[in-house]
């Protein structure tokens, strides 16, 4: 697995959007029980601290441990370093296992592998990103070509998962049918700056050339996008559950 979130940390835990409510819900309708979560490429946790409301004990884990630094804690969560294609869990633990917005991100066959280990035989793999934002049609034009045009030979190639809305990751399990979920955020122009400049191809453009690119699309921005203003900004889920055969 790659570790490319180090370095903007606190900027991931500060302006990365959450997922919603309905979705735990409905993964909760699909638990055998209620006693044990691993998330998996947690990050900052905040997935692994939405389970705690639902599991008496959950496990999160990330390579980054910058990453973790950053995590809320909570009694019932468990932090640890470890990479997702080997762990130190028990077989057949685990209720629920989840990976959001980082499955692109690794070794499939290792990774699942551990998965059929430590998932309890009743239990579900839920899968979870979100693909691009969508705003308004002025600010999606803007959003566009800076996501394609300006940093977009940026990318990490596993970011085709994600423009492929993650139907083209393997899933070799029994997939079950899931309803369409969106996040919505109420967002100022510099929360959404904010979030572009956790994108690993920024990262990854700064590192090249020595400047950010956002100061190229800041003058646009502002211009269909008035200083203070708050817009609601849609993230479309993406989402695969999954048992073992």
């Amino acid at each position: 697995m790659k570790d490319r979130f180090s370095l903007q940390a606190k900027q991931y835990q500060q302006f990365r959007p959450t997922y919603p409510r309905e979705l735990y819900e409905f993964l909760i309708t699909h638990v055998p029980e209620n006693k044990t979560a691993w998330d998996c490429g947690t990050g900052n946790g905040q997935v692994a601290h939405e389970l705690a409301h639902y599991f008496k004990q959950v496990y999160a884990t990330d390579i980054s441990a910058k990453q973790l630094e950053q995590a809320v804690p909570l009694p019932n969560i468990l932090y640890k370093v470890e990479a997702a294609e080997k762990t130190s869990f028990l077989s057949h633990h685990f209720d629920l296992i989840t990976v959001a917005q980082a499955i692109h991100w690794f070794d499939f066959p290792s990774f699942y592998k551990e998965v059929e280990r430590t998932l309890k035989s009743d239990g579900i793999l839920a899968v979870m990103g979100y693909a691009l934002l969508r705003i308004d049609p002025e600010t999606d034009i803007v959003i566009d070509r800076f996501y394609r045009d300006i940093v977009g030979l940026y990318w990490d190639k596993e970011r085709k998962y994600i423009d492929e809305l993650y139907l083209t990751i393997p899933f070799p399990f029994r997939e079950l049918q899931t309803p369409d979920f969106f996040q919505q955020e109420e967002w100022t122009v510099e929360q959404l700056i904010g979030y572009l400049g956790t994108w690993s191809a920024v990262q990854h453009y700064i590192e090249e050339k020595g400047h950010n690119p956002l100061a190229l699309i800041e003058a646009d921005l502002l211009r269909v996008w008035e200083k203070g203003k708050i817009k609601t900004v849609s993230f479309p889920i993406l989402l695969r559950v999954g048992k073992i055969e």
